[in-house]
């Protein structure tokens, strides 16, 4: 007689079996083809507490258990001052998925909501160095972030539309602040539609953006620029199914020699250099 799994053994199964395809599948492939974890790494997996670093911890978590080479994992929560239900939350979804997480304070909403000029920036800054900084007093050599497929696609169009230029978001790089540490995001080709499915064939609740500043943004009718890219590429999608793979695909094969310019290093480059001396390059479709 077979024995009844707990909820977590069904979550986990969920992930290994049910979405085999759309989440285990493309987590191990992403972890392969950017060379993102090695034999004795230490690894800080980073939780914010919504569905994606949840998620990413399962996944993480379940990597560790089944592969063929060593690695560590650290778990860590940084409370940046949530709420007593966000908190809460947070501790009761890592319970139930046995992720033996580590929870840290931090005074970051406090600091950011209380400037005027770009506190999301601000925010985002403070979050990444804390987060940093703990890692390596953990002993670890990565931290692990949460973003996903459409995060990437989506910080590709709104460096083209609002930020004038053609900025893509790497699957891992080196800190510069932080020596010896490096930057993974293990979920770069999961697809947050993904994402959402397992969370609901689960029913599973987690945070959503706990950001105060967020908060009155929203109230207020005011909509972020990253929603309005969302809603755009939903719109493109209607009548070109593919066209997040394209630009997905796109950044992963970037033509230098039709570029105006480029910025490498924070050095920027333009086409003129040498290019007396630079061998033709052929016309492309559609020039005349």
């Amino acid at each position: 007689m077979s024995r009844e799994l707990t909820r977590c053994q069904r979550i986990e199964q969920s992930i290994l079996k049910t979405y085999r395809k759309e989440l285990w599948r493309p987590f191990t492939h992403a972890i392969r083809r950017y060379q993102l974890i090695r034999p004795g790494d230490k690894i800080a997996v980073c939780i914010s507490g919504g569905k994606d670093s949840m998620l990413m911890a399962k996944l993480m978590q379940l990597l560790q258990r089944f592969s063929d080479f060593p690695f560590e994992v650290r778990f860590l929560v940084m409370d940046p001052g949530y709420n007593e239900v966000n908190r809460r939350k947070i501790e009761s979804n890592a319970a139930l998925l046995e992720i033996p997480v580590t929870i840290f304070e931090t005074d970051i909403f406090q600091v950011a909501n209380s400037t005027e000029k770009s506190p999301c920036y601000l925010c985002a800054r403070m979050r990444r160095g804390h987060l940093y900084s703990k890692a390596r007093e953990l002993g670890c050599n990565k931290i692990a972030l949460g973003h996903h497929f459409n995060d990437v696609i989506e910080t590709t169009v709104l460096g083209m539309f609002f930020g004038s230029q053609l900025q893509a978001m790497p699957p891992k790089l080196h800190s510069t602040n932080f020596s010896g540490m490096e930057l993974i995001r293990p979920m770069y080709c999961i697809h947050e539609d993904s994402v959402i499915a397992w969370r609901r064939y689960n029913d599973l609740e987690f945070i959503q953006c706990a950001c105060r500043f967020t908060e009155s943004c929203a109230a207020s009718g005011g909509g972020s620029k990253r929603q309005e890219v969302k809603e755009l590429l939903r719109r493109l999608k209607q009548d070109n199914p593919d066209i997040e793979k394209s630009i997905f695909n796109s950044i992963h094969a970037v033509s230098l020699d039709t570029m105006i310019g480029y910025k490498t290093h924070g050095e920027l480059h333009s086409f003129l250099e040498g290019y007396d001396e630079k061998p033709p390059v052929e016309e492309s479709e559609g020039e005349e």
